[in-house]
């Protein structure tokens, strides 16, 4: 069979097994990532067949879903709610990163990482799966309880907290030295101050100059100044992730919408990809002796996650059941964290994949069934005191 055929072989069959693996994952109410994962750890380096032809492609648009996945969360919040939810809950913000923070980059050093790997490994453990926990609080009818506006508050925060995190974390991996840390952080900051107040007075003409009646247009124009922006950014010594995210904020929430719809299809498609090239990535058998880590560190977190949802609710005066279902929906990790990992895999800290995907692999599973589970134990709680 020539390169081409087996090229095509190879991606019909992936993409075939993808669509069965996310009817499972629906039937189960849990999200795909980790079926998506261990599948691709059966398939890759170490794995039980091989995925050659296949490979360059994967990891060519694997660079694309991190760019498309930011974009969409961008695109999900305006800098009105940012700048709202920052006034509200900025202490819940602040608790959120002193509480997962700091595990995950302890036990980069205990396990031997360097303090970049350990950084990275931090960030993995703060920041919750945006997209598990909405699909969650959707399936579950939850999106007009009380505690939703503060598990909301808290995600938005840990987004923007991305949005300055990955530059530091991008110029700690490449081995530059404080001032040049340093630099990264003001350009960041500056970056996200500057769109933030441009999308307050002229996102609308940005909005304009992308619509159009036809929507292939919409996605060229929209797809087109990403990569552009993306590619500046990553040039610029930033990370591409951020100049997408950065243009996601940017756009006028009356855009934003038409603008989801459109790319929702392209996105899940990438991400997916992205997912697949992780995995293929890592070896199956350097997760076996990380595993308990990955447990421990999954087991602590999951506590500091609550305490952290908790926290945020108790601030709005939700009630103790609500204050459990805020902390549980926050238990998720999911695709960002992957992303972190993957930049360092791609900068050359192979051990901190096999961590971050044991890691994750735990909580994608554990933080839905964990949110379901509390809904009877928070009904149990609201009867007894009326029982009494």
């Amino acid at each position: 069979m020539d390169h081409v055929a087996a090229l095509l072989v190879e991606l019909g069959l992936l993409f075939l097994g993808l669509s069965l693996l996310g009817l499972l994952a629906r039937r189960l109410g849990l999200s795909p990532v980790p079926f998506i994962l261990l599948a691709a750890l059966a398939l890759g380096e170490g794995g039980l067949v091989p995925v050659e032809n296949a490979a360059p492609f994967l990891e060519a648009a694997a660079e694309i879903g991190v760019v498309l996945l930011l974009l969409t969360l961008g695109l999900e919040f305006s800098a009105t709610e940012l700048f709202a939810s920052f006034r509200r809950h900025a202490p819940s913000g602040l608790v959120d990163l002193v509480l997962n923070g700091p595990p995950g980059f302890v036990a980069g050093l205990l396990l031997g990482l360097p303090w970049q790997g350990a950084l990275a490994l931090g960030g993995v453990t703060y920041i919750s799966s945006s997209g598990i926990v909405a699909r969650l609080l959707g399936d579950l009818g939850r999106l007009a309880n009380r505690e939703t506006p503060a598990v909301l508050s808290v995600l938005v925060l840990e987004d923007l907290a991305m949005a300055l995190f990955l530059p530091l974390l991008v110029v700690a991996l490449a081995g530059d030295g404080p001032a040049q840390a340093a630099g990264g952080i003001a350009l960041a900051v500056g970056a996200v101050l500057l769109v933030l107040l441009a999308a307050q007075r002229h996102g609308h003409r940005l909005g304009r100059l992308l619509s159009h009646d036809d929507d292939e247009q919409v996605m060229l124009r929209l797809i087109g100044l990403t990569l552009l922006v993306a590619g500046a950014a990553q040039a610029m010594g930033a990370s591409a992730a951020v100049g997408a995210f950065l243009v996601g904020l940017a756009l006028p929430a009356s855009f934003a919408e038409r603008a989801r719809a459109i790319l929702g299809p392209l996105r899940d498609l990438f991400a997916a990809t992205f997912f697949v090239a992780f995995g293929l990535a890592t070896d199956p058998g350097a997760i076996l002796p990380v595993l308990p880590a990955a447990l421990a560190l999954a087991a602590v977190t999951t506590v500091t996650k609550i305490a952290t949802g908790w926290f945020a609710a108790r601030r709005d005066g939700v009630a103790v059941p609500g204050r459990l279902r805020a902390g549980t929906a926050l238990v998720a990790r999911g695709e960002f964290s992957i992303v972190i990992a993957g930049l360092a895999v791609t900068a050359g800290l192979p051990a901190v994949g096999p961590v971050a995907t044991g890691y994750v692999l735990v909580l994608a599973v554990t933080g839905p069934v964990l949110t379901r589970f509390v809904e009877p134990l928070s009904a149990r709680l609201v009867r007894a005191p009326a029982a009494a």
